[in-house]
């Protein structure tokens, strides 16, 4: 008799291209993983991959089974939440979020997800979207929550919300009161994401269209230590004001008025549609509801 964990580690495997990768994911031994494996090459009397140094392949007779455990698996996520509602449904879901999304709205969705979810267990990893995408496209990352969309295979992306850029400065940052011009702002440090954001690159290239190539971009990959430069007057920011929506309802920054359009940043709930992962979609469903609630506040 097959058994459904050996169908989750089999297809776990298969997703993963590898025996060492799935135990990481399953929270399991690779020598566990390998067991269940031939166990289920024993059962079907036939091998259900192909290794070498690349990793592991479905052989044929693999992909027919893959089929079969997809649905399998499906089936057993529809009838937990038939039978016992969704806080039946358990499981790990690892979590990505730009650092901007931390500072706006994440607390909320974790309240939410522990609410909805109560059996559901969250790793929240705080990264970049590029890191994030790969992390996406191996299979160590569930859902992201970045600057999207991602186009890698067959990852889905539902629209969150998006920021336009501001000018933030601190108020010993003397600027006058009149909007500044692109020129003029040139003239300061400007404090930003990291090099290899989109942002940045958005902020260089609108300085470049000006001629304005000596333009000195602090780039910095933490957006507390962003917030924390610019309150210490080191030059002005280009991040979201809801960013930093407590610090200029304190006082403690201000923004600051310019004669031109700023870049936009728009986010989305990325993930991979997978059998044995249900919960992708629904946590990505809950922060695109969680975002539109923020945004209506």
């Amino acid at each position: 008799m097959i058994d459904l964990r050996s169908l989750q580690t089999f297809y776990a495997v298969a997703q993963l291209g590898g025996f060492h990768k799935a135990a990481d994911k399953l929270h399991t031994s690779q020598p566990a993983v390998s067991a269940r494996i031939a166990q289920l090459e024993r059962q079907l009397n036939g091998r259900l991959f192909e290794r070498d140094k690349r990793g592991c392949f479905l052989t044929s007779q693999g992909r027919e089974l893959l089929t079969y455990a997809e649905r399998m698996i499906a089936l057993e996520s529809e009838m937990v939440e038939a039978v016992a509602g969704r806080k039946g449904l358990s499981g790990s879901v690892s979590l990505g979020a730009s650092d901007t999304i931390v500072h706006t709205w994440l607390s909320d969705l974790l309240k939410q997800l522990s609410q909805e979810y109560p059996e559901i267990t969250l790793d929240v990893i705080v990264d970049s979207t590029a890191n994030m995408t790969t992390g996406l496209a191996d299979c160590t990352l569930d859902v992201a929550l970045l600057m999207g969309p991602v186009n890698i295979g067959n990852a889905e992306n539902l629209p969150l919300c998006s920021y336009p850029m501001s000018w933030i400065k601190s108020p010993k940052l003397d600027l006058g009161d009149k909007p500044l011009t692109l020129e003029q702002i040139a003239t300061l440090p400007v404090i930003t994401y990291a090099r290899n954001t989109r942002p940045y690159w958005q902020l260089k290239d609108m300085f470049d269209r000006k001629g304005l190539h000596k333009v000195r971009l602090f780039s910095n990959s933490s957006l507390s230590s962003i917030v924390r430069m610019t309150m210490d007057g080191i030059g002005i920011a280009a991040i979201p004001e809801h960013a930093v929506f407590d610090e200029l309802s304190s006082g403690k920054l201000h923004t600051v008025a310019s004669t031109h359009e700023m870049p936009v940043m728009s986010f989305t709930a990325s993930f991979i549609e997978r059998a044995d992962m249900p919960l992708n979609r629904m946590v990505a469903q809950l922060a695109q509801k969680v975002a539109a609630e923020y945004w209506r506040v």
